[in-house]
């Protein structure tokens, strides 16, 4: 149901209901269906302009994303898959539940889909699945090339990053060294 624009301000408090702002505020269509959502300008350029995303600006949805109303939690759901390459928003998308009409809703944009189906996945040795930020341990003695050492078995490597372009590779710090690692060689 498309609502007024007094509706929504008196729904939201007179707040964008993503961020909280107060400041220039106007609704905007939460597609495909007339539900409608009051945002500011920042979000609304943002929203309108993918480029453009300050991923940042989006940890306010850390709040918004537990809106009781389901076009405030559609949005948020749609604009944390945008920006989920940034580590953090995968574990809000983890913990946003949406019922599985809303969960249509959302995809309806196209939002995550792709996202999904060609993302590289970097699993341990386990098959668990490995994010930015995570300790894992070493299950075998590694000769690190270039460096005269050798990473032993049982070594704590923390906060490793991806390789983006690799499912089989990760950085992480060994002795004070930036190596690459085989995803087959750790677990979490």
């Amino acid at each position: 149901m498309k609502q007024t624009e007094q509706e929504l301000l008196t729904r939201s408090n007179s707040t964008c209901e993503l961020c909280g702002s107060k400041e220039n505020l106007s609704p905007i269509a939460v597609e495909p269906r007339e539900d409608n959502l009051l945002v500011c300008a920042t979000c609304k350029s943002q929203i309108e302009n993918p480029d453009s995303m300050d991923a940042n600006h989006w940890r306010c949805l850390n709040d918004s994303m537990w809106s009781e109303f389901p076009a405030v939690k559609i949005m948020a759901w749609r604009l944390l898959n945008r920006i989920q390459a940034e580590g953090w928003p995968r574990d809000l998308l983890d913990m946003l539940y949406l019922d599985d009409e809303e969960a249509d809703w959302a995809k309806a944009s196209g939002d995550g889909v792709e996202a999904d189906e060609n993302a590289v996945v970097h699993k341990d040795s386990n098959g668990a699945i490995l994010e930015a930020g995570d300790t894992v341990v070493l299950i075998k003695d590694l000769d690190v090339k270039g460096a005269n050492f050798t990473a032993k078995r049982g070594t704590a490597v923390r906060n490793i990053t991806l390789v983006h372009d690799n499912p089989e590779h990760i950085e992480g710090r060994v002795e004070g060294q930036k190596i690459v690692i085989l995803t087959q060689y750790v677990k979490k």
